[in-house]
């Protein structure tokens, strides 16, 4: 019979302890759940500036770095000496990068807010006008089709009428709680304002000391991890990076662009609400796959209301627009930066948008081609150790 000494004895019961303390543990997160998602919620409100200021470190660190190479050399031929150029070179960066950034929000505001805050306002006032002259256009096509013509006029009646009613009975008689909320609206907005600002102060923080901060990462994975491991970590993480930042910043400057493509061809046209319309295609257009159809619904909803069958044309308009961004703008941008195939996409913008919302649907894409990565690795490690193909085709027939 084989015989434990003591250190046998104590394996076995720091084993045992840490198996019951892990069984107590996971019964109790789900006894408690509501309070550490309060728990975790709390955490993220009091980190919201830090979370802003690394956004925001992310978004300007490509220009920041692209400032930094090209003053480098100069600054050094001046000074002669590398930490005083860095030095300066870093802090030029800033300013400019920083500079930029906020001209380019304030300028897209100064342009952009009066012109949809005006179109707003013209759809209100022009709202039941609108929706007289869409009664009388819907009878007059439907003028030789009586039958049709009286179902069609009964739902739209009804929608009306739901509208008005909605109006009387809910809007106005809580205008007193509209009232609170306008003013709990505006402390938000003073509170989000105040997390902007020192998000900012935060993001100039990391981007000038994000090389301190990912040289502090590679020292605790290498401590804690055999060095083999350690760099294929880093290695995952750097991939992770490279996935994210040119999803996001590809898919940010191509939803640009669709913008002021179609505030152009909108104007051509001669269309209603251009530029409340072009804001809702551009920023819905960072959303993939569904963000064309979540902007051309409500969208063409508006225009309806004011010309039938520009709405039409505006249909068809977004649907070319599209067909030019999928084919061969968004290719050009973006190119092939996660690998995934379209179903995967449109899993990880269902899952990650139901789990998320709107931020989830925007970051959905890139986290899953993430994981989708490692998956893929592991897989092909446990295959390699038993000797068995990595290519998927040849299980086709297995």
């Amino acid at each position: 019979m084989k015989h434990h000494n003591f250190k046998d004895y104590i394996c076995i019961g720091l084993t045992a302890f840490c198996v019951l303390a892990a069984g107590i543990a996971f019964f109790f997160c789900l006894y408690e759940m509501d309070a550490i998602r309060n728990g975790i919620n709390n955490l993220f409100r009091i980190l919201t500036p830090i979370i802003y200021g690394v956004v925001f470190a992310y978004l300007m660190s490509p220009l920041y770095n692209h400032f930094t190479r090209k003053l480098y050399p100069f600054l050094f031929k001046k000074t002669k000496k590398e930490k005083k150029a860095l030095s300066y070179a870093k802090g030029l960066s800033t300013l400019l990068t920083l500079s930029l950034a906020l001209l380019l929000v304030f300028g897209l505001i100064a342009m952009v807010l009066p012109q949809v805050i005006q179109s707003i306002i013209g759809i209100v006032e022009t709202m039941p006008r609108n929706l007289q002259n869409l009664s009388v256009w819907i009878e007059n096509l439907l003028a030789d089709n009586p039958d049709v013509e009286q179902v069609i006029m009964s739902y739209y009646n009804d929608g009306v009428k739901w509208l008005e009613n909605w109006a009387k009975q809910s809007l106005l008689p809580n205008v007193q709680v509209l009232v609170t909320g306008i003013s709990l609206s505006v402390m938000n907005v003073i509170n989000i304002v105040k997390n902007l600002l020192i998000g900012l102060i935060v993001a100039i923080y990391v981007v000038n000391s994000k090389e301190i901060f990912i040289s502090q990462a590679k020292k605790i994975m290498y401590s804690i991890l055999p060095e083999p491991n350690a760099a294929f970590v880093i290695d995952q993480f750097r991939l992770a990076h490279k996935m994210f930042g040119g999803f996001i910043i590809g898919k940010m400057i191509d939803s640009l662009i669709i913008g002021v493509i179609c505030f152009v061809g909108m104007s051509i046209l001669n269309m209603p609400y251009v530029m409340l319309v072009s804001v809702i295609i551009g920023v819905t257009n960072i959303i993939p796959f569904f963000g064309p159809f979540i902007g051309a619904i409500p969208s063409a909803l508006l225009i309806l209301l004011a010309n039938p069958l520009k709405s039409l044309y505006f249909l068809v308009f977004v649907l070319v627009l599209q067909q030019f961004d999928g084919n061969i703008l968004g290719p050009k941008i973006l190119g092939d930066s996660t690998g995934l195939s379209s179903f995967w996409v449109l899993f990880s913008i269902l899952l990650f948008g139901g789990l998320w919302g709107f931020i989830g649907m925007v970051i959905g894409v890139p986290l899953f081609a993430v994981i989708y990565h490692l998956i893929r690795l592991t897989v092909n490690h446990f295959l390699r150790k038993k000797e068995l193909s990595t290519v998927t085709e040849e299980y086709l027939d297995k």
